[in-house]
């Protein structure tokens, strides 16, 4: 075989590089892996480069000696085997299509396909484009992954990547990487107890984001290293004498917060370095026999709190009950020398383990030292991820629960991600959105494809719905939807539908009674329903609403009743004229006010003005579509605007004003400022009085050394209005500047 393509693809210091990390991850790997599987690899890897369907990457690095330093990670930071470590370094030759998953099966085994398959799916969710930052996100990711290995290796992946860009040209590709490495791969680090790699992705995300904040607090820490490490040991010293005293075989150790948690800290207490006086931790790793452990680390503790005073409001005992990622340790903050704070964290050698490594390492002391238990370790990291852990302290009480089993992802066609309910229809995710995008649902395009309402979502699906100004709520929706927000909706329009066929079905009868100068009597009126066989007067109402009963036939059978009980006599006839103008009235009063066009493929759908800016009638506006569906009505100089257009140019639509203003007020506030001149507040407060439809709801004036300032909150009708009150508040005596907030 020609290997000049392949041997060329690397340069001699990769090769060189190659060549150790293969001796570093055999000895690693011990005898996990097949005797024929690294050359079986390096056979195909050199067939899919010799037909150049593997390149270098976005910032020019080697895949393959990339993807041996990431199995390297995987197998000595967290325990993984055979199937990890052939699925990583497959991982290249499988996505540029040389060979397919179940070429992989038959050739390594059904685990690496798995594996590689779960590689895929994941990889092909940042093609959709969506929020990486958002919970829901990381959840999809979990219940495409299927198999919690994929997950490690990815956090594996990440890692290697921020560690080898430190100084690649692309700042554009490494900017992504990071934040995504801050948003996504940290959060799912500390998830799974993997403190270590996740302070070292906090940390790289830093440097490469806030590359000033990053330099700065390194150089504050190694300036002050040396203050530090002698204040660490004159703490240490009389402790670790009391310990030796007391027969406990330990060493202690000084740690110093991570330059990611200082630069969180500073932001938080808005404070500068030097404020920062939790700078390190002090731990103590105790040498015992797994019987003994929580007696001898309350041993240390009582020590400890002996010799210093303790916070007792930041003593942590996850001894007793450990997090659901494994960690366990004993936290207390004490009052060292000088009146300084310092934490001690108290555990074992294994749960020091633990601590740095997570999961991996907790069922390595169980006994797993090959893929022999791998099931009973995965159930576990599983669990571990489905659980928030926000503060550290709700998983004491929280009961384990399979939060993917019971819930399913979708996507919008612009890449909004939504979490429904396992089941969930079309119809639900409609109402999901908004109740009038459900209320006018005829269907949708699933993945590209038509779909009825009843079809069910699947993970991953992107869904648009489909509407129709004309479509209305049915009675057999009840059946179709599964989500309680859905079928609330869904009943509320109905009784809705149902209130408006009877207000009309009503009127339409009254009007007939009054046109035919018949006396309206209810409980004849009710009699003569009930024997047209109608159980419920609303049937009777929808009948008539939707013309499938004769009106007058109704009427007719109601004179004949009457004529049966009653003679013919006067009547004074009830009349609802005015009622009816004056409701006539207040209707074309409300339609005819001012109202917003919002872009064509969004009417119907709830919007409210943004109260950042408060726009009002003759502003130039945009809509804003907001995460629940509905819509903000911005100004266009809105100091959010550019902002919004930048990161989310997508939810923004076109919107203006037509029609004419009328009765509708809206809260403004101006900003005045100018000379101290005596009468000043009736000058200004006079015009605004004169004005008409114009109310001055608040007015606060502040003066210093003869200059003022204040800001009034008017109600005003529209912005030309607002434009002509501000011009003449500028020609007030001593009036410098009047400007719209």
């Amino acid at each position: 075989m020609n290997e000049t393509l392949y041997t060329s693809f690397f340069t001699p210091d990769e090769w060189e590089l190659k060549a150790s990390l293969e001796a570093r991850l055999g000895e690693l790997a011990g005898d996990s892996l097949r005797d024929d599987d690294m050359s079986r690899i390096e056979a195909l890897l050199v067939e899919a480069i010799e037909s150049g369907r593997i390149s270098r990457d976005a910032f020019g690095l080697n895949p393959i000696i990339n993807n041996l330093q990431t199995a390297i990670i995987v197998v000595d930071e967290m325990g993984m085997r055979r199937a990890a470590i052939v699925s990583i370094l497959l991982h290249d030759v499988v996505k540029c299509g040389h060979i397919t998953t179940d070429d992989v099966a038959g050739q390594f085994g059904a685990d690496v396909a798995g594996i590689l398959r779960g590689l895929v799916r994941t990889a092909s969710l940042y093609e959709k484009n969506p929020t990486i930052e958002s919970e829901n996100f990381r959840n999809l990711l979990l219940s495409f992954a299927e198999d919690m290995r994929v997950i490690l290796i990815m956090i594996a992946d990440r890692v290697n990547t921020m560690r080898q860009i430190k100084d690649v040209a692309n700042d554009e590709a490494r900017l992504k990487v990071a934040n995504e490495a801050a948003y996504l791969y940290a959060p799912l680090a500390h998830k799974l107890g993997l403190y270590k790699l996740k302070s070292e992705l906090e940390d790289l995300s830093l440097k490469y984001t806030q590359h000033d904040m990053y330099y700065h607090i390194k150089e504050k820490l190694n300036a002050t290293k040396a203050a530090r490490d002698k204040y660490i040991a004159s703490f240490i010293d009389p402790i670790e004498k009391k310990l030796a005293a007391a027969g406990l075989k330990c060493h202690i150790k000084g740690r110093t917060k991570s330059i990611h948690s200082i630069s969180q800290k500073m932001k938080k207490q808005k404070t500068t370095f030097e404020g920062i006086y939790d700078l390190f931790a002090i731990r103590i790793i105790i040498d015992s026999e797994y019987e003994k452990e929580k007696q001898e680390c309350w041993a240390a503790y009582s020590i400890v709190t002996d010799m210093y005073q303790p916070n007792p409001k930041r003593l942590r005992d996850w001894l007793s009950i450990p997090k659901s990622n494994g960690y366990e340790s004993l936290h207390t903050t004490v009052m060292g020398p000088e009146g300084k704070w310092v934490e001690v964290q108290i555990r074992t050698e294994r749960m020091d383990d633990i601590a740095e490594r997570g999961l991996a390492a907790h069922w390595r002391y169980k006994g797993v030292k090959s893929e022999t238990g791998l099931d009973e370790w995965l159930t576990s990291i599983r669990e571990a991820l489905e659980h928030s852990d926000d503060d550290g302290l709700e998983l004491m009480d929280q009961f384990k629960m399979d939060l993917y089993k019971d819930d399913v992802f979708v996507f919008t066609p612009k890449g909004d991600l939504f979490k429904l309910p396992q089941g969930a229809t079309v119809l639900d995710f409609a109402f999901h959105i908004h109740t009038n995008v459900g209320s006018r649902c005829t269907g949708a395009k699933v993945n590209g494809k038509h779909a009825q309402l009843r079809q069910k979502l699947s993970n991953g699906d992107q869904v648009e719905i489909l509407t129709s100004s004309t479509q209305t709520p049915k009675q057999g929706w009840l059946d179709i939807v599964t989500t309680s927000k859905a079928r609330n909706k869904i009943r509320q329009s109905l009784n809705e539908i149902e209130s408006r066929q009877a207000a009309f079905a009503r009127e339409t009868i009254e009007r007939k009674f009054k046109n035919r100068k018949i006396d309206y009597d209810e409980p004849t009126m009710m009699r003569i329903i009930r024997q047209m066989g109608y159980k419920q007067v609303k049937e009777f109402y929808q009948k008539i609403a939707e013309g499938s009963l004769d009106v007058n036939l109704f009427i007719d059978r109601y004179v004949q009743a009457i004529e049966l009980v009653t003679e013919p006599h006067d009547v004074t006839i009830r009349s609802a004229e005015g009622y009816s103008m004056q409701q006539d009235e207040q209707l074309r009063q409300h339609f005819s006010g001012d109202v917003l066009v919002i872009d064509q493929n969004l009417k119907g759908i709830d919007f409210k003005l943004a109260q950042c800016c408060n726009p009002i009638y003759g502003d130039e506006v945009f809509g804003f579509v907001t995460t629940g569906g509905g819509i903000k009505i911005h100004r266009c100089d809105c100091p959010n605007a550019l902002d919004m257009h930048a990161r989310f140019g997508y939810r923004v639509v076109k919107a203006r004003w037509a029609g004419k203003s009328k009765g509708s007020l809206y809260p403004i506030t101006l900003t005045v400022i100018g000379h101290d001149d005596i009468g000043i507040v009736n000058n200004i407060t006079s015009i605004i009085s004169k004005e008409e439809n114009i109310q001055l709801r608040n007015i606060s004036i502040n003066s210093h050394d003869g200059l003022f300032s204040g800001t009034l909150t008017v109600l005003i009708e529209e912005n030309a209005r607002l434009q002509a009150l501000i011009k003449k508040l500028r020609t007030v005596k001593g009036v410098k500047q009047v400007n719209r907030n």
